[in-house]
């Protein structure tokens, strides 16, 4: 995890109180001046940012499944291909993969004097264990006909929400790590929060890392699409004094 170094310091307005601020305070927000909280004249407040920085690896990996053959008739390539599909399914299905996450498609075609048939099926495991072990039943008891593909890795929408939700929450509570600190340097008790806002949030994917001389590993392929995210909130803080009674944040 990441954060940024911050100061805090004491600054005294005659007409809005005791404030203690965060030198960040003037980074922009969404590319319009920060504006500042309006404050009573009898409110003492301290005001700094907290930053978090998360990884996440995959919760998905997509395996694609191709089958095909060709026949003199029609029915005789048919049930070629869907012997195997079966086979294809029932396995899918043996290691726990829900039939919304299992896509068929079929295309059968005419060449000359011979009918060719394909199918694909697409299989999204969410158990990377049980998605190997799928992987090595259908290349060891199928033959050349089926095509077993290498797994794509992939983030579900639910995963990327819960990750911008966990670093958001982290820069919150490292801004109240932060505020309490200078608070203790100060004399002062840390009050309730005031303000709470995410300035600044940002995704990206980690870089391809360069492997040469071996095929990638599971761990190799799967550090690959680690998806990141980092968050920085600004906060605001009602300051007490020490021997005041407070509620907890």
């Amino acid at each position: 995890m990441a954060h940024s170094p911050s100061r805090v310091f004491a600054a005294v307005s005659a007409t809005a109180g005791d404030v203690y601020r965060d030198e960040k305070e003037s980074i922009f927000y969404q590319g319009r001046k920060q504006t500042t909280l309006p404050i009573q004249s009898n409110v003492r407040v301290v005001q700094v940012t907290g930053c978090a920085e998360i990884s996440c690896p995959p919760d998905r990996a997509t395996v694609s499944i191709s089958l095909k053959n060709s026949k003199e008739t029609v029915n005789d390539v048919t049930n070629s291909v869907t012997r195997r599909l079966e086979y294809v399914l029932q396995t899918a299905r043996q290691h726990d993969v829900k039939e919304e996450n299992i896509t068929v498609a079929k295309h059968l075609q005419r060449e000359e004097e011979l009918f060719h048939m394909q199918a694909e099926v697409l299989v999204v495991f969410s158990d990377f264990e049980k998605m190997q072990r799928a992987r090595s039943v259908l290349i060891e008891k199928l033959d050349k006909s089926v095509c077993v593909g290498d797994p794509y890795y992939s983030h579900s929408a639910e995963s990327l929400n819960l990750l911008r939700r966990r670093v958001c929450l982290e820069a919150v509570d490292n801004a109240r790590l932060k505020a309490s600190e200078a608070c203790g340097i100060l004399g002062q008790a840390l009050g309730r929060p005031l303000l709470v806002r995410e300035e600044e949030s940002r995704e990206w994917t980690n870089g391809q890392h360069e492997v040469t001389g071996s095929p990638l590993t599971l761990h190799q392929r799967t550090g690959i699409t680690l998806v990141s995210a980092s968050s920085r909130v600004f906060v605001t803080f009602e300051l007490r004094p020490k021997d005041s009674n407070r509620r907890k944040f």
